[in-house]
């Protein structure tokens, strides 16, 4: 494989910018730069010089044998200071060495997968981990990262080539007499299996919502506040206020950490009945969007105002314009001056803080759908096994298809067609 090289810091005017080279001849390249190379594993102070011997930067230089490095090959980081006329003389450099050349989005990562230093879960979960704007998402991230799904998912599969194995080997001796009844312990190994694994598929949701961000739209009538509600909230004018109802056409989107959670506020259109044709345009988007969101706040100018339709479980209902009235019970605020809307805010985190504790490890509709597929095999061999040792080959088949759905999981087999998309999104360093 070819030696590969980029710059693993961003671009632009730093303190300290990184290099970073991997490949056969890493340690070639670095011997040309600097003359000397540190102990394996060991940062060193030198001096990096051209062809002529004339002074480009005095670096930090760290070198790692394939064993010990992120890529699985011989790697040389090179730690320069970050001007941007030094990184652009070193990377001329490095290009015009042999065997070297610049690297593709997400090269480095993906020869770390190629080399067995993670398994595809953990690539997605690097991805996710570089991404991440809150501190749920960072905890989630590097749950994947650390491989606590591949652990998981090889926990499994042991437990499945076990009783597949024992279910083998009564067919191996069908013939002859087997003093040991296997079928109750392979019963239990499938049963249990899937049992967790069903669970898992069903925290996938939650967990890819605190992946992306979970979405909670504002709705209500015209005129009632939504929109100084959001810009409250916002800690900015997001959105356009007026006394005049219809102001909002469409949706208008804020993204916002909330306690550590990605939540993105949908300001929507006022619901009634118009023949603004623009304005309809408006209200069927606000009640797509909001029947599409993950929780809605209902906000009413008065307490005894009818809601335009009936709220889900977990959904919010606040009355607005405090400031103007005496509520006795249930949440109000005032978008105006403030009041209420800490409470309202906590309200919400809460309530998605508390729908996140059911998230699992997998974080993906990807690995939702492998985790189906293996469930729906331990399904079908649950079924054989009580049609009796007749149908023991069909039921170890289903298994052996079962593991092949979760090899699928961390990267073993059938994903070659999802690398290329999965690479694209790291950035050239990585």
């Amino acid at each position: 494989m070819d030696t590969i090289f980029a710059l693993a810091t961003a671009h632009g005017k730093a303190g300290v910018s990184v290099i970073r080279i991997s490949g056969a001849k890493a340690w070639n390249a670095g011997l040309n730069l600097c003359g000397s190379l540190p102990a394996s594993h060991k940062a060193g102070l030198r001096n990096l010089t051209d062809a002529d011997g004339v002074l480009v930067d005095q670096a930090l230089v760290l070198p790692f044998e394939d064993e010990r490095s992120f890529t699985g090959e011989p790697v040389v980081e090179l730690h320069l200071h970050g001007s941007t006329a030094i990184v652009a003389k070193v990377m001329e450099l490095l290009s015009g060495m042999d065997g070297l050349r610049l690297a593709e989005p997400g090269e480095f990562t993906r020869r770390a997968l190629e080399n067995g230093k993670l398994d595809l879960a953990q690539v997605e979960g690097l991805a996710d981990l570089i991404e991440a704007e809150t501190e749920a998402q960072r905890k989630q991230a590097v749950r994947v990262l650390a491989g606590e799904l591949g652990r998981t998912a090889e926990a499994w599969r042991s437990h499945l080539i076990r009783a597949a194995s024992l279910l083998e080997a009564t067919i191996d001796f069908a013939d002859e007499d087997v003093p040991l009844d296997v079928t109750p312990e392979v019963r239990e190994l499938i049963q249990t299996t899937k049992t967790e694994i069903a669970k898992e598929a069903d925290g996938v949701k939650t967990a890819e919502r605190i992946r992306t961000g979970f979405e909670v739209a504002i709705i209500g009538a015209p005129n009632v506040g939504k929109s100084t509600l959001l810009n409250a909230i916002a800690g900015r004018e997001a959105a356009i206020t007026s006394e005049y109802a219809g102001t909002t056409r469409d949706v208008i989107e804020v993204r916002l950490d909330l306690n550590g959670l990605a939540v993105t506020l949908l300001d929507t259109a006022g619901l009634r009945e118009t023949e603004d044709f623009v304005e309809k345009i408006g209200i069927d988007r606000a009640i797509s969007r909001s029947a599409d969101a993950d929780m809605r706040v209902f906000l009413k100018e008065r307490v005894a105002d009818d809601l335009p339709f009936e709220p889900s479980e977990g959904d919010l209902v606040v009355v607005g314009k405090a400031d103007t009235q005496e509520i006795a019970t249930g949440l109000a605020i005032s978008g105006k001056t403030g009041a209420g809307v800490d409470a309202l805010v906590n309200a919400i985190s809460s309530n998605l803080l508390e729908r996140s504790a059911g998230a699992g490890i997998a974080t993906r509709e990807r690995h939702r759908q492998a985790l189906l597929l293996s469930e729906q095999y331990l399904d079908a061999a649950l079924q054989g096994l009580e049609l009796g040792p007749d149908h023991y080959d069909i039921v170890a088949e289903d298994m052996r298809s079962a593991i092949r759905a979760l090899n699928s999981l961390i990267g073993r087999v059938d994903v070659e067609n999802l690398l290329d998309e999965i690479f694209s999104s790291f950035c050239l360093g990585k």
